[in-house]
């Protein structure tokens, strides 16, 4: 009698990735100790190297992710120029400014000017992007965020202790950002590409534009410490290529609006990281400017009624993912 065959095993089930709350709070982790990476990054090399070194390692994880994707890079002369603009915007300009702010302001402070980006946003709003004009309620949003920052800022004492030259250089970088999302949503929507790759052109069209600059205004440091060095191996590796890859799984998988939210954990996280690892003092109107910065902020992100709300809510391709102003760091 013949034995009957072996059954074969089953087939194994699909991996399936993390929760994305659990992904939504590695994102907020990431993009809030980064500011901490940049202070210890500046320790042991000038702000463009930081940068720099940034950008490189920040191309690296996108390019290897693009790679396994067997993704295509955009196409036609004119859609790469516009990311070569948006490299300057979004990246090269902005992370070279909070670099050289964080040479004279705290990494908490950094953090909490990071988080006025959708001010910024909707102040330019209003003559950039018609069909995304204020509200009454996005008003009142500006309007309580202007005092936020006032309140962080200690308006009241003259802004005593304050280093202005840091902290303007700070504002100017979320301003940046602002700025670099509308020209984003107003020439790269509509491309063909996609989100993933675009964002890793834009990165690596950054990094070629800090691989020029960047031997003009520094030297090669006599030693390297491990680390300041590690500092900015993590600053790139983790808060700019991983995270736009989490930010870009996130919003995949349940949307700009939800994934925009993490705005609003940067500057808590940022600010504990920095009084907790590098004993960076914190006065009452810090956190409590924070908190009102960040309401309004919110109140700015509200939305229209009606068919305005609806052309709102269509999406379009800028990257990395959303096309409203979005905190980055």
């Amino acid at each position: 009698m013949s034995t009957p065959a072996p059954s074969s095993p089953p087939p194994a089930a699909p991996s399936r990735p993390l929760d994305w709350r659990i992904r939504f709070g590695a994102l907020a982790l990431v993009w809030g100790f980064s500011f901490l990476f940049i202070k210890v990054g500046t320790e042991g090399f000038a702000p463009l190297q930081v940068t720099f070194g940034r950008l490189l390692f920040g191309t690296a994880v996108l390019a290897v992710a693009v790679l396994v994707k067997r993704d295509r890079l955009p196409r036609g002369a004119r859609v790469w120029g516009h990311l070569t603009v948006a490299a300057l915007l979004l990246n090269a300009l902005p992370f070279s400014l909070f670099a050289y702010a964080e040479l004279t302001i705290p990494s908490t402070l950094a953090g909490i000017c990071n988080a006025t980006t959708p001010l910024w946003g909707m102040l330019l709003s209003l003559v950039a992007l018609s069909e995304d004009r204020p509200n009454r309620v996005r008003a009142v949003g500006l309007g309580i965020g202007f005092i936020g920052v006032l309140t962080v800022l200690g308006a009241w004492q003259g802004f005593s202790g304050l280093d202005v030259t840091g902290t303007s250089l700070a504002l100017v970088a979320a301003l940046s950002y602002a700025v670099g999302w509308i020209y984003v949503r107003r020439t790269l929507s509509g491309t063909g590409a996609s989100n993933l790759s675009l964002a890793g052109s834009q990165v690596g069209l950054a990094t070629l534009q800090l691989a020029l600059v960047t031997p003009l205004f520094t030297t090669m440091p006599t030693s390297v410490e491990p680390l300041p060095l590690f500092a900015v191996i993590a600053l790139g590796a983790l808060g700019t290529g991983y995270a736009m890859l989490l930010q870009y799984g996130i919003v995949a998988e349940v949307g700009p609006t939800t994934a925009a939210m993490v705005t609003y954990f940067i500057p808590v996280i940022a600010t504990a990281a920095g009084v907790a690892l590098l004993d960076e003092g914190l006065t009452w109107n810090t956190p409590v400017g924070a908190v009102v910065v960040l309401a309004g902020a919110a109140l700015t992100q509200t939305r229209t009624s009606g068919r305005a709300s609806r052309r709102a809510a269509v999406p379009t391709a800028p990257p990395p993912i959303d096309r409203r102003p979005t905190t980055r760091v």
